[in-house]
């Protein structure tokens, strides 16, 4: 799918420079912005917001200010907790959060029946800024939060710091009414080729959610390990998931490991999707058990990067207990309705057994009350009433896909060529793979979800997805080199209304969002065809 025979970079993984260090020259830009200068406009943040209405008058955050939660008290205190989380280091502000509603500060209303929220859905917030307050309003806490990464973004970037910093802390004047227009924006994190710990992935969850992403596709299993603890196969993990790329230590998820990934993310708006992919990229699971093979031998671990060359055994009746098995206790572990069952590259599995496998297994899905996504292979099968297919290919002209979606199935787009993360931006980027070409900042942006598969309805697409596979990538700096600046770009496409986007506009919008990165510590590419701020 993604990888083709991929090259490691040996050394070049452990040294790749943090942001600046692999910089091409920036051109200058209006864009730099001291917290002394005049507040970020409203229509300036990431992704564009729907509606904006800018007024005269802003807000300035002051040492007295409170935030005040309304509405659904405990929901919208847990946004508010959240919010005082961010403000309270670099303001060096109290800012308590109280029940009391009115008076002056940052307001958090959660009120599903107000006016303010009126034909908005569950995402959905309204943003209004005046002299005396700072008013987020929101029919659930999912708009209530993306309401609050708005208002960060309005901030000055130093309020990212966790070090006190002078302000002043000002609001543009205004209001912003905001919904996504696709309701699944999500990333994957391919944790099997190189395994991350814990808190790597809460890292890499904190950045997803300034962008309003939410959902978090977490790649648990592959060729070269499998990521998350099954009690009635403890091999998989134990000794799956003992190495990875390269030969290193690797590593799994134990079931409170995942609870806690899946926490984490709940409490900032984003739902898990796990992936066991099958019936290929299996090695590690033929290695831990030998029943799953054909032959009954049990297969050596593997550290390479080659794809295909994998299958658990179809004709087999053990192969639908262990499937059986690692789905339940998946699918108990997991809150969200989608399980991904990934089904692409599987080389070595004939298209009748193929077939067969998925007939079989996406029933199993579906007796533990989850939803099937496949990735876009799966169409070539016969997909579930209610499946979604995962779309990677490189110019949306696949019929099987297009035949699918108009059958029924959902789509979820993520052409590799456009959205996938582990992509080289230029042939001197030291990270990454080509065999999708290059794929610099502004060709991660520049494509329409809803009518890149050709004959495919527009109603089908359920929104986008930025994967990042991992068979160059090691560390949290590795993940953020290669995502940013091209996540946020892939998140504007699945929230902001189609009419907005456009290059010129965005390349400004997104160099803001450089200083705000430096202050968050976060390493990134410095594309030459951003405008970043000079200072």
């Amino acid at each position: 799918m993604r990888r083709r025979r991929a090259r490691l970079l040996c050394s070049l993984l452990l040294t790749v420079a943090a942001g600046a260090g692999t910089a091409a020259t920036a051109e200058p830009s209006a864009a730099t912005s001291p917290s002394s200068a005049a507040p970020t406009p409203l229509d300036r943040v990431v992704p564009a917001p729907a509606s904006v209405r800018p007024a005269t008058t802003p807000y300035t955050l002051g040492p007295d200010a409170r935030i005040r939660v309304s509405g659904d008290a405990s929901a919208a205190r847990r946004v508010g907790d959240y919010l005082a989380g961010v403000l309270r280091p670099s303001t060096g502000y109290r800012l308590p959060v109280t029940a009391r509603d009115g008076g002056d500060g940052i307001r958090l209303r959660l009120t599903p029946g107000a006016r303010a929220v009126r034909g908005l859905g569950a995402e959905g917030y309204r943003l209004q800024v005046t002299g005396r307050a700072v008013t987020i309003s929101a029919r659930a806490s999912a708009g209530l939060f993306h309401g609050v990464q708005t208002l960060r973004q309005l901030l000055p970037a130093s309020v990212e710091r966790t070090t006190r910093q002078p302000g002043p802390w000002r609001i543009s004047g205004g209001t912003i009414t905001d919904e996504p227009r696709f309701g699944y924006r999500g990333a994957m994190l391919d944790v099997s080729r190189h395994f991350f710990t814990v808190d790597q992935v809460k890292r890499y969850i904190d950045q997803l959610a300034l962008y309003k992403i939410n959902k978090l596709h977490l790649h648990l299993s592959d060729d070269q390990g499998w990521r998350i603890a099954i009690d009635s196969w403890p091999r998989l993990a134990t000794y799956g998931g003992s190495t990875q790329v390269g030969g290193g230590p690797g590593g799994y998820y134990t079931k409170a490991d995942y609870r806690e990934i899946v926490r984490y993310a709940a409490a900032r708006e984003l739902t898990v999707v796990p992936e066991i992919d099958l019936p290929g990229h299996t090695n590690a699971a033929l290695a831990s058990y030998a029943e799953l093979n054909c032959d009954g031998v049990a297969r050596p671990l593997y550290t390479g990067t080659d794809v295909g060359f994998s299958s658990l055994c179809v004709p087999k009746e053990v192969t639908y207990d262990f499937v059986d098995d690692v789905i339940r206790e998946l699918a108990a572990l997991t809150p969200g309705r989608l399980i991904h069952i990934g089904g692409d590259e599987a080389h070595s599995t004939s298209h009748a057994d193929y077939t067969a496998f998925m007939d079989r297994v996406q029933p199993i899905v579906a007796r533990y009350g989850k939803t099937v996504v496949g990735w876009h292979q799966l169409t070539g099968a016969r997909p579930a009433e209610g499946a979604v297919a995962q779309y990677w290919g490189l110019d949306g002209s696949e019929k099987e896909v297009a035949d699918a979606a108009k059958a029924g199935t959902r789509l979820i787009l993520s052409p590799a060529n456009h959205a996938y993360l582990d992509m080289k931006y230029t042939k001197d980027t030291p990270l990454g793979l080509s065999w999708a070409g290059y794929v610099e900042a502004r060709q991660s942006y520049d494509w329409d979800p809803g009518a890149y598969i050709k004959d495919a309805p527009a109603s089908s697409v359920l929104g986008v997805e930025a994967p990042l596979w991992t068979e160059t990538l090691s560390t949290s700096a590795h993940i953020e080199y290669m995502a940013f600046p091209r996540l946020p770009g892939i998140a504007e496409l699945g929230w902001s209304p189609q009419a907005t986007h456009d290059w010129d506009s965005y390349k400004v919008r997104l160099a803001a969002q450089g200083p705000r990165w430096d202050a968050l510590g976060i390493t990134y590419y410095r594309s030459p065809q951003v405008p970043w701020p000079t200072s």
